[in-house]
């Protein structure tokens, strides 16, 4: 497992690495999690991967937002172990 403090250190450990799923939130420093999101989606290696958004962010427009970027699932904080658990057996 891998952290990263913002979206721009999550693209660069990301390149260097090799990740079977992400657990992404909105709102990041540096750069956001959907622009994270639609800059993973352009690495060959990426195209398919599993990338969850865990997020205080409820809007519909985000979501979609998260959706068009690539996203695959959208959890709105704070959510419950089970739910995140159900979401990424659902994924993968």
């Amino acid at each position: 497992m891998y952290e990263a403090e913002n979206g721009e250190l999550a693209l660069n450990l990301a390149k260097d690495k090799i990740m079977e799923l992400f657990l992404l939130d909105v709102n990041m420093p540096v750069m956001d999690g959907i622009t994270l999101v639609k800059e993973l989606r352009k690495l060959d290696k990426y195209k398919t991967t599993p990338i969850v958004m865990l997020t205080t962010e409820s809007r519909d427009d985000k979501k979609q937002q998260g959706k068009e970027a690539g996203a695959n699932g959208w959890i709105v904080k704070p959510c419950d172990p089970e739910k995140l658990l159900g979401v990424l057996e659902k994924i993968i």
